[in-house]
């Protein structure tokens, strides 16, 4: 067996990874139930692309949950734990928020249907905040990168269910059943965050709020240096810019050439998750073999092909039905491997930039950099989408990637920290 396999092998059994699978999981499926899935259903009930577009800004609290974060790093739930309390908390009220979006229509009331998806989001960043600060104090530092790769395969398949999943049920069913059901699929993860343990760690917790709230950003600037940090962040915010704005309209693109959702979803449930597996399981194995830094500049290549790939689907949309979904579920499958590959090293990279005694806020912060593209920049790309033409929009959505790639041998020797100042000594 090849070294790097039987080292894949041997990794893969302690049951902390397991957990980081099924906790990604429970952190993908906020994501399209209020992101594409829910553009499909405004969509279908006639509300102007614009305002689909639009709908992206829902996600704000993924941008915003730094500034909340300090509070799951200081203060621990009296049942369950640090970590543990805080998510099951987030997990029940977020569950029952999804179930709400069936009582209202997007036709009639959009703008309400808005702001309570703006509330689900608040709920899912929080889970978000207490699912990475536990994935990064449970796995040990060899195991972040193979840790991050069963994460991002269990994000896209959360990704998959409430995007493909609902699409597909959403042809037999009224959208109001299709949220009722991510709904109860979303309450259903609270059964992992019970059996999950409470992860150790040797760095001491924040005694103030204060020190919650000044010392992550501090200790994050001291540690690499004004100049190396900056240049961190600027990483962070870049390297999936235009994977992010293109993401946002693929969905709404692949209607409006014509397939049906049926189609839709049969090729993204089948294609997407074989190319999604084989990514994220692939992704390990590179990661293992190059390392961080080659890691991320092959990946980060890669999903910039694959951005630039839809703009070949046009040229498919008079074609045979045979052809067109060919080329399609080609196109999907592309997207899915070199999606998962990239998140891969690039979740394994930011956790290996936090310091243990600031998981939550310091992680809060890198990931609320990688939102910003996601949710604030992808706001406009239905106008952008509509002005330029779908062959334009996605060529510049590819372009957009080569700052960030640029960034990569600047940043990817930065070494790992230290647990900080409480930790005890390594064993």
């Amino acid at each position: 067996m090849p070294g790097p396999l039987a080292q894949l092998v041997r990794l893969l059994g302690p049951p902390r990874l397991w957990i980081a699978l099924l906790m990604g999981f429970a952190s993908g499926l906020p994501l399209l139930a209020l992101g594409s899935t829910l553009q499909a259903w405004l969509v279908e009930s006639g509300v102007d692309l614009g305002a689909v577009g639009a709908l992206s800004l829902v996600g704000l609290p993924y941008t915003w949950k730094f500034l909340w974060s300090p509070t799951l790093d200081r203060y621990a739930p009296p049942l369950l734990g640090r970590r543990r309390g805080w998510l099951a908390g987030a997990q029940l009220l977020l569950a029952g928020t999804l179930a709400s979006l069936a009582l209202l229509d997007p036709a009639r009331t959009p703008w309400l249907m808005g702001a309570v998806a703006l509330c689900a989001a608040l709920l899912a960043a929080t889970q978000d905040i207490a699912v990475d600060a536990y994935r990064r104090e449970s796995l040990r530092e060899e195991e972040l990168g193979l840790g991050s790769s069963l994460y991002v395969i269990g994000y896209r398949g959360g990704m998959l269910l409430s995007g493909a999943g609902a699409l597909a049920l959403a042809e037999t069913l009224p959208w109001r059943t299709v949220y009722l059901i991510v709904g109860a699929v979303a309450a259903g993860n609270l059964v992992v965050t019970l059996l999950a343990r409470e992860p150790e760690v040797r760095a001491e917790a924040p005694r103030t709020l204060r020190d919650a709230v000044v010392e992550p950003f501090l200790e994050f600037f001291r540690r690499n240096g004004v100049r190396q940090a900056l240049l961190l962040l600027s990483f962070i915010l870049l390297f999936k810019v235009g994977d992010a704005m293109a993401a946002n309209m693929t969905t709404p693109f692949i209607l409006k050439l014509g397939y049906s959702k049926a189609t839709l979803a049969a090729i993204v449930k089948v294609f997407g998750l074989v190319s999604l597996l084989a990514g994220g399981f692939a992704g390990g194995l590179v990661l293992l073999r190059w390392g961080m830094r080659r890691s991320l500049l092959a990946f980060g290549l890669l999903q910039a092909a694959s951005t630039a790939a839809f703009a070949l689907l046009p040229s498919f949309a008079g074609a045979e039905p045979g052809p067109a979904r060919m080329a399609l579920a080609g196109v999907v499958a592309f997207e899915n491997v070199t999606a998962g590959m990239g998140s891969s090293a690039f979740v394994g990279f930011m956790a290996s930039l936090t310091n243990k005694r600031f998981t939550a806020t310091q992680y809060a912060l890198l990931t609320s950099l990688m939102a910003v593209p996601r949710v604030i920049l992808s706001a406009p790309t239905g106008w952008m989408a509509q002005t330029m033409g779908w062959v334009p929009f996605f060529l510049l959505c590819a372009a957009i990637a080569i700052p960030g790639l640029l960034l990569v041998p600047i940043v990817a020797r930065t070494p790992a920290p230290a647990e900080g100042p409480g930790a005890a000594p390594a064993a």
